[in-house]
C-alpha cells in the first residue's frame, strides 16, 4: 500500500468543492454529472446525503468517487454513484488510486449499514455491426461525436432526418433556448404530463429548482411553442467538452407537428456551435424506439455498466445495465402504470415526488 495515498470519506458539505470541481473538470472521464451541483440538488431537493470518497497524494487531490446516500422511510438504505441519472463512477489518476475509492466507498457502506453500494459507469463502444448479438433489453448509454459547427452536423443528417426538422418549423413551430430560472416551470408543465402519460411518478418541481440554481448557465432548458403554449421542452447539462440531455418530453396530441425533431436539433445545434464535441442522448434499451430516435442523429451505443457491492462487501456483483435489473419489468408494473395514468394531474403531480426521491433510477 502506498503510504503517501491518503483515502477519506467526506460528507458533501464539508469537502471544499473548489477543488472538487476544479479535478472533474480536469478529468477526461468527468460528465456532468460529476459536477458537485448534482449532489447539492440532491441533498437540497429531497434532503439525501451527499458523500464524497477522495484520495490525496501528498495533499494534492488526485481520486474521487461521489455519492449519495437514499434512505426510504421502510426498507433499506442504498448508496449510489449516482441516483437519478445514468453513471457518476470512479473519477481517478491510476488503478490503484481507484480502487482505493472503491474500497473506501464499501467501508463506508458497512459503517452506514447500508444495503447495496452502488456505482454507474460507462463504457467502451459496442459493436453496431452486431446488436442482435447482445442481450436481450440491454441498457446502453447513447453518445454521439459533434462537428465543428452546427452547419457541418445539420450536412452529416440524412435528407429525412433534415425534412423532419424543418417540418416542425413549416407547421409553426419555434423553439427557444433559453438560460433564465422561470423556464424551469415551462419545462415542468410539459414533463409532468408527459410522464403521467407513460404512467411514471415524477420528479418534483423543486428538484429541476435546485438543479437549475446548482447548475446556472451550465443547464440549459430547451422549450418549444405553438404560439404561446409549450409542447416540447428538454434540459441540457454542460460539462468540459459534453452536453447531455437527461430530460425531454413533449406532449402527445402535438406530437405529429414534429416538435421533438425541433428541440433536439435546438440542443445539439446550440452545443455544437459552442464548442461541445460530444452529446450524450442518454440511456436507451438496444433496438427499442428511444434507441433507434437517438441513432437517427448519429449516436452510438456504449456500454452502461453498474456495479452492485451488497452491504459493502468486496466481491461486486457486475455486469451490463439491463442485468441489474433495470429493465426487467414486474409483472405489476402494466397494472400500476394503467392506474397512474388516470390519476388527475394534480394528484399525481402531488404524490409522484413523494415517491420519485426514493427511486434512483
Amino acid at each position: 500500500m502506498n503510504l503517501e495515498l491518503q483515502a477519506r470519506a467526506s460528507r458533501f458539505n464539508v469537502f471544499p468543492a473548489d477543488e472538487y470541481n476544479r479535478y472533474v473538470a480536469d478529468h477526461p472521464q468527468a460528465t456532468p454529472y460529476h459536477k458537485s451541483a448534482w449532489l447539492q440538488a440532491a441533498e437540497s431537493a429531497y434532503g439525501h446525503t451527499g458523500w464524497l470518497i477522495s484520495v490525496h497524494h501528498n495533499e494534492t487531490l488526485c481520486g474521487v468517487l461521489p455519492l449519495v446516500e437514499v434512505k426510504p422511510p421502510i426498507g433499506a438504505s442504498s448508496l449510489v454513484s449516482l441516483p437519478f441519472c445514468d453513471l457518476g463512477g470512479v473519477l481517478a489518476d491510476t488503478a490503484e488510486i481507484r480502487q482505493r475509492l472503491i474500497t473506501e466507498a464499501q467501508t463506508l457502506a458497512q459503517t452506514n449499514r447500508i444495503k447495496t453500494l452502488e456505482i454507474r459507469e460507462g463504457g467502451m463502444a459496442l459493436d453496431t455491426q452486431n446488436d442482435a448479438a447482445l442481450p436481450g433489453n440491454t441498457k446502453v448509454r447513447m453518445l454521439c461525436g459533434l462537428p465543428e459547427n452546427s452547419e457541418a452536423l445539420f450536412k452529416s443528417y440524412k435528407p429525412k432526418l433534415r425534412s423532419q426538422i424543418r417540418k416542425a418549423e413549416k407547421n409553426g413551430l419555434r423553439a427557444e433556448l433559453c438560460t433564465e430560472a422561470n423556464a424551469v416551470d415551462l419545462f415542468y408543465e410539459v414533463f409532468a404530463r408527459n410522464m403521467q402519460r407513460l404512467g411514471s411518478p415524477v420528479h418534483s418541481l423543486q428538484w429541476f429548482q435546485e438543479l437549475k440554481a446548482a447548475y446556472g448557465e451550465s443547464m440549459l432548458i430547451g422549450i418549444v411553442f405553438q404560439d404561446a403554449k409549450p409542447v416540447g421542452a428538454g434540459i441540457v447539462l454542460l460539462g468540459g467538452k459534453e452536453a447531455c440531455i437527461p430530460w425531454a418530453s413533449t406532449l402527445a396530441e402535438f406530437n405529429r407537428l414534429a416538435p421533438n425533431m425541433l428541440l433536439y436539433w435546438t440542443l445539439l445545434s446550440h452545443v455544437c456551435d459552442i464548442g461541445y464535441t460530444r452529446f450524450d442522448f442518454g440511456r436507451s434499451t438496444l433496438d427499442e424506439g428511444t434507441y433507434r430516435f437517438k441513432k437517427q442523429w448519429g449516436a452510438q451505443p456504449y456500454e452502461l455498466i453498474w456495479t452492485e457491492y451488497p452491504g459493502g462487501k468486496s466481491i461486486p456483483q457486475s455486469a451490463p445495465a439491463s442485468a441489474n435489473g433495470i429493465s426487467t419489468a414486474s409483472r405489476l408494473r402494466p397494472l400500476i402504470e394503467n392506474i397512474w395514468r388516470r390519476l388527475p394531474l394534480p394528484f399525481a403531480n402531488w404524490l409522484g415526488p413523494k415517491l420519485r426521491r426514493y427511486i434512483t433510477l
